[in-house]
């Protein structure tokens, strides 16, 4: 089937296309014969019970860096009517803009299938929803207070401190047992953020790398160690982070198996977990997932083609009722 897909996202001219996911993606739709439309969130407008959005059509797509698109007209759609497949797959913050995003296009997934399911992205943010599988899961303290988490460092002698709603490895922080800028490191986090923040106790197996494992509609697509850079303890590529090929371990099949029928109840088609040492899972990546370009690269698969078998086949389920 030749599908009509809107895709919500960053610029196309900011793309590092050798290892963005949504890139390849699009590839896989182009490939299939799909139509693709190109909107920001701020281009959505909502008007007498309709959800609007001023889009282009992107053409052309290749891997060829400075030239790996190319624009129709600027058209106003409806993305209810004239729109198959939206997807939502602009990078965080995980903020007001983004919760008002979802709110918006919740309103059409009676018309179309919006993926991620919009309501289950905002009910399910990165370092929250993976409370609920605190079980497989290293100490962890949500708060923001100082004494809390003296506390949390005296009691696992190192800890990692993140923001709740970062992305990308941004701001994580170690602190070793003598706890030193821990104050001027929580202040500054009261200053720079609202919400609480999360502290971790330290796992010295992230040196051997931290794994992405990549999930489509409940199924485990496949999976990449990404190794710290040099005096880093973050893994994450857009870090400086290096991808090698990697299997998963007995307690990593473990964790995808009590996640995945969950991932599908809610609608969350494409995510991205992170697993620490063969066993620890810090985060549930529901918003814009990557890794994909690298899993293929590694392993002669074809996620992109995965991901649309998974979407055509929810269509198909629609359409028969």
């Amino acid at each position: 089937m030749s599908l009509r897909v809107a895709l919500q996202m960053d610029p196309m001219e900011s793309l590092k296309i050798a290892g963005d996911s949504t890139f390849h993606i699009m590839l896989a739709a182009q490939a299939r014969g799909h139509r693709l439309y190109h909107y920001r969130p701020d281009h959505m407008t909502w008007r007498g019970e309709r959800l609007y959005a001023e889009a282009r059509e992107v053409v052309n797509l290749q891997r060829v860096v400075g030239d790996h698109f190319t624009f129709g007209e600027t058209v106003k759609l409806d993305l209810g009517k004239d729109i198959d497949v939206v997807w939502m797959r602009q990078d965080p913050p995980f903020d007001l803009n983004y919760i008002t995003a979802t709110h918006l296009l919740e309103r059409i997934t009676d018309e179309t299938l919006v993926v991620n399911d919009p309501a289950s992205v905002r009910n399910a943010p990165e370092k929250l929803f993976v409370l609920d599988y605190a079980r497989f899961m290293p100490p962890t303290m949500i708060t923001r207070s100082l004494d809390e988490t003296r506390a949390f460092l005296a009691e696992h002698k190192e800890i990692v401190v993140k923001p709740i709603y970062g992305n990308a490895g941004s701001a994580v922080f170690r602190i070793g047992a003598d706890g030193a800028n821990l104050a001027a490191l929580v202040e500054l986090f009261g200053e720079m953020w609202v919400e609480s923040f999360m502290v971790q106790a330290f796992l010295k197996d992230v040196s051997q790398g931290d794994k992405r494992i990549v999930l489509v509609d409940g199924e485990v697509a496949g999976a990449i160690n990404r190794i710290p850079g040099k005096g880093e303890i973050r893994s994450n590529l857009a870090a400086g982070g290096t991808a090698a090929k990697t299997e998963l371990t007995p307690d990593e099949l473990e964790i995808c198996a009590a996640l995945g029928p969950e991932l599908k109840k809610r609608g969350l088609l494409f995510v991205g977990i992170d697993v620490i040492g063969g066993k620890w899972l810090t985060e549930i990546n529901v918003t814009s997932p990557t890794g994909i370009v690298a899993i293929d690269a590694f392993n002669g698969t074809d996620t992109g083609g995965l991901i649309w078998d998974a979407v055509e086949r929810k269509l198909a389920e629609r359409a028969a009722g």
